[in-house]
């Protein structure tokens, strides 16, 4: 164990052994040589992985990029549908902004003991924030008796079977739990039956299959089962430690007072999974078979460490600060694995933070207050910061530091502005500088050409051209709580964080659902929650719960639609929609197709109730609603926040950054038609789509000012869901009408339906009712190779 005191004098640095060195040079350590083979960008293999290797990450990669959806078994809890959801910045294995934070809950009794809450059917203390299934609310509810409740931000997996391949003894050789050496750093290990904890923000996990098996299951309802011995054996990482394959490897114990038996409701339940994992939805287990597993697991340990920047004057002076400050007692320069040096900058101990960071969770041996020191290797390109993403720069974590870094902080706090500057940039250069930007674009990432997902509409000359990517940043953006999102409430940190897919713009997945809400009273009346009709998934308060109002009785999901072609439709003139109205349905077809009117008298053309008017009103929306920012009051718009209660200087949000998203959404090309498949299946689908009815809703092409919009939708008003059908009344729109959803884009927007419950497109017809449900009856009569030839159709859309 190391010796070394922190004292306020010149402070002599530690060796890359840890172990003082009287004859050292102050400020000459460079923390010494690292294991040759284990450095990449990030989101590469290790170098040294074999021709076999390189194969298996690469499906293992595919692995963590697939959606699941309810056919696969996702739910019936969940709070995302794929793993690169929360692992996805700036690229697969990563982090993930404030928007993919997640909340544990539990129970503190009154003697301290702890227990883990249950959501959803899930007692891992996750909180699922979706749910399929008819025993919960769509928002599932959250036991009265929980008083515990705290967020986590997702953890990056860069460089995690070097960290696995750690062995116990190199870790406990740093733990100094009673602070006998009297230097104020007391760290300890946790343990994860029996074997010393590594993963996680309380080093509670100590394997790598079991910190993706336990997620796969908590967030996203996936049921798996272990590993066999021979895909373990098989592993390119020894995984031996985190197996636990009986109880026999483990009684000896790497702590004398260490039981099986105790702390139930700490340490078993917060262990990761051994056995197979079940649900009750009707999907078999396991839900994702173990050969995809062994994938997804190599492919994690497969991933390199990140690339360290050549010492230069700055980071050079930086990383002496670093030293100085004593910032190397937790974070760790290097440790020694079977490669060699492995730089994580972490000894993946136990150290208290202080009561101003604690998060009332108790994990194994961890306390409230106590958390696995964070590696730092990465870190330019992984922020948010924190164990809940509450930092939104370097400086801001290391100024919340406390209790056992309470000495570093004031050091750091104390600095004059050029070595804390210096030690900021030491800290960048520990990799990923290079691919981090605001959001997720990576560097110079290029346009698309015009009229293909996520181009112009148009050619655009060179200044259009630089508003454009101007736009599409501010676009990606990620702001961060210092920034004032929150109000408290949001749902996302920048625009791009449900207007993803299958580019920047467009849709969002049903794990980025926004939930609606509102009170159904006595006498059949509405009425909207104190907090508005959008329940937020996340909160910028600490310590509490995203709930409901009590009286609250009715949901409505409400998944994200795409943008593309955003410009287009606002260019189509009012008297061009309004013409198609029939509200009374005077031709007597059924259809009767009315315009929504929002305030002032303006015709809604945009969301699910064609409930905003404009793109400016779109943004204003959107910053106010999802983000939960503040901007200026302008003068003839009804959408936007002026004022919170935070601690940011109202308005929160630049309005040339405003103007600058709404040129980018007004410039913005719609949907391609996709390539001919079958062209004559195509042609059949085409004449069943108008003679079964469905064009009378869904216009193949409204003319704009700016040319035909083959967008398939009239963007009226119909009646489209069974009677009786819970909902929220929006606008004009009554509960069960909607906007005609426009189709261009279907191929590559699922899910679908405004809940995005619909898998598939097929699925989405079957929920047409009301005055589609003859259309869809016509649609049930349909030969198996009509039905096919329709959908080939819609799927070039």
């Amino acid at each position: 164990m190391h010796t070394r005191a922190l004292t306020t004098s010149l402070l002599l640095l530690v060796a890359c052994n840890g172990e003082k060195d009287d004859s050292a040079t102050p400020f000459s350590n460079d923390h010494g040589p690292i294991a040759e083979g284990i450095s990449g960008m990030l989101g590469d293999p290790m170098p040294t992985a074999t021709e076999e290797q390189l194969a298996t990450f690469a499906r293992g990669h595919e692995v963590a990029l697939r959606r699941f959806d309810r056919v696969d078994g996702l739910g019936p809890g969940f709070n995302v549908s794929f793993c690169v959801s929360c692992h996805e910045k700036p690229v697969v294995g990563g982090s993930a902004g404030l928007y993919r934070n997640f909340f544990l809950h539990g129970r503190e009794l009154e003697d301290g003991t702890f227990f883990f809450g249950n959501s959803a059917g899930n007692s891992s203390g996750v909180v699922r924030m979706n749910y399929y299934g008819t025993s919960y609310d769509p928002r599932p509810a959250i036991p009265d008796t929980d008083n515990v409740f705290t967020q986590r931000n997702p953890i990056p997996f860069f460089g995690v079977g070097l960290i696995a391949e750690l062995p116990d003894e190199e870790i406990l050789e740093w733990e100094d739990p009673d602070d006998a050496d009297g230097d104020g750093i007391s760290g300890r290990a946790n343990y994860d039956r029996g074997f010393v904890g590594r993963f996680g923000m309380k080093s509670q996990t100590v394997s790598i299959e079991g910190f993706i098996r336990g997620p796969l299951n908590n967030h996203a309802g996936i049921t798996t089962d272990p590993l066999t011995d021979e895909q373990r054996a098989n592993l390119p990482v020894d995984s031996s430690q985190g197996s636990a394959a009986s109880l026999d490897r483990f009684l000896p114990g790497l702590r004398p007072d260490w039981s099986p038996f105790q702390d139930l409701h700490g340490l078993a339940q917060a262990a990761a999974p051994d056995g197979p994992l079940t649900d009750s939805d009707e999907v078999a287990d396991p839900e994702l078979s173990t050969d995809d597993l062994f994938d997804l697991v190599s492919f994690s340990m497969l991933l390199a460490a990140p690339e360290f920047e050549p010492l230069n004057e700055t980071t050079t002076l930086g990383r002496d600060t670093f030293n100085a400050a004593g910032c190397d007692d937790c974070h760790r320069p290097r440790l020694d694995g079977p490669r060699g040096p492995i730089p994580a900058y972490s000894d993946f101990l136990l150290h208290d933070m202080g009561e101003d960071l604690t998060d009332g969770i108790v994990m194994g041996y961890a306390s409230k207050t106590e958390f696995r020191t964070m590696p730092l290797w990465g870190l330019a390109a992984e922020g948010p910061y924190l164990h809940d993403g509450r930092a939104g720069t370097l400086d801001e974590a290391i100024l919340w530091h406390g209790a056992e870094a309470e000495a570093a902080r004031d050091y750091y706090a104390g600095l004059p502005q050029e070595q804390k500057d210096a030690l900021v940039e030491f800290l960048l250069s520990l990799g990923g500088r290079a691919q981090a930007t605001g959001g997720l674009l990576l560097p110079d990432q290029p346009v698309p050409d015009p009229e293909e997902y996520g181009g112009p509409y148009r050619e655009l000359d060179a200044t259009e051209m630089e508003a454009f990517v101007a736009g599409r940043e501010v676009f990606d953006h990620e702001f961060t709580l210092t920034a004032g999102v929150g109000n408290p409430r949001y749902n996302g940190d920048s625009c791009r964080a449900c207007h993803f897919d299958p580019v920047i713009g467009g849709s969002g997945p049903r794990d980025l659902n926004v939930m609606r809400h509102a009170i159904l009273n006595e006498a059949g009346e509405y009425v909207v929650p104190y907090i508005g009709t959008v329940l937020h998934r996340e909160i910028a308060l600490q310590g509490v719960a995203i709930e409901p109002q009590a009286e609250v009785n009715v949901y409505e999901s409400r998944n994200t639609p795409h943008l593309f072609g955003l410009g287009l439709i606002e260019a189509i003139p009012d008297a061009t929609i309004l013409a198609a109205e029939d509200p009374y349905d005077l031709d007597g077809d059924g259809i009767s197709g009315k315009a929504s009117w929002v305030d002032g008298g303006r015709l809604g053309r945009f969301g699910w109730k064609a409930q905003v008017p404009t793109i400016e009103e779109f943004v204003r929306d959107a910053v106010a609603t999802e983000l939960g920012m503040t901007m200026p009051l302008v003068d003839g718009l009804t959408f936007g926040r002026i004022h919170d209660n935070d601690e940011v200087a109202d308005p929160e949000y630049d309005m040339g950054d405003a103007a600058l998203l709404e040129g980018y959404l007004r410039l913005l090309a719609g949907p391609p038609r996709q390539p001919s498949v079958d062209a004559a299946a195509e042609a059949q689908g085409e004449a069943l789509f108008e003679s079964l009815g469905c064009a009378r809703c869904h216009t193949p092409t409204i003319e704009g000012d700016l040319g035909p919009v083959p967008l398939y939708s009239d963007l009226l008003l119909h009646d489209i869901l069974p009677d009786g059908s819970e909902g929220i009344e929006d606008a004009s729109a009554t509960v069960t009408e909607f906007r005609t959803a426009p189709l261009w884009g279907l191929s590559e927007t699922a899910p679908y339906f405004h809940t995005g419950e619909a898998d598939t497109i097929s699925d989405a017809i079957e929920l047409h009712d009301g005055e589609a449900a003859a259309i869809r009856d016509a649609w049930r009569v349909l030969t198996p190779e009509e039905q096919a030839a329709l959908l080939a159709f819609l799927e070039t859309l």
